[in-house]
């Protein structure tokens, strides 16, 4: 083979690799938007009104929560070189207390129900 045939070769398949690459990428992104879609398939809906109580209810029950309480922080100093003393960092030691208090509320908004057992074969349907 001369060097002219050689390159033309390396030139067509580096097209190929090309198009084979472009393939490769939205088969993947095929691949990513179904997972999306079997993942939201199980997701119970929603209407954007209850979307904007859960907000509401969030909303409030933050406002709810004493910040101002310094039991509920945990602060670290430190100390510059010519003595100055500075707060370092700060923790949110209750954040449990928040999550608490903000899942009680959104809570509040719906109404439980038992969950279906899926795993027991339904009794109910006429024996064939």
């Amino acid at each position: 083979m001369t060097k002219e045939q050689l390159e033309t070769n390396m030139t067509a398949l580096k097209l190929l690799q090309s198009e084979t690459n472009d393939k490769v990428r939205d088969y993947q992104n095929q691949i990513v938007e179904l997972e999306k879609q079997i993942e939201d398939i199980n997701k119970p809906e929603i209407t954007p009104i209850m979307i904007d109580n859960i907000h509401n209810t969030i909303e409030k029950a933050v406002e709810g929560f004493d910040f101002s309480n310094n039991d509920n922080y945990e602060f670290e100093f430190g100390m510059e070189y010519d003595g100055k003393v500075y707060v370092e960092s700060v923790d949110l030691s209750c954040a449990y207390e928040l999550t608490e208090q903000i899942v009680n509320n959104v809570c509040k908004l719906f109404k439980e129900v038992e969950e279906l057992d899926t795993t027991e074969p339904d009794n109910h349907k006429p024996v064939e």
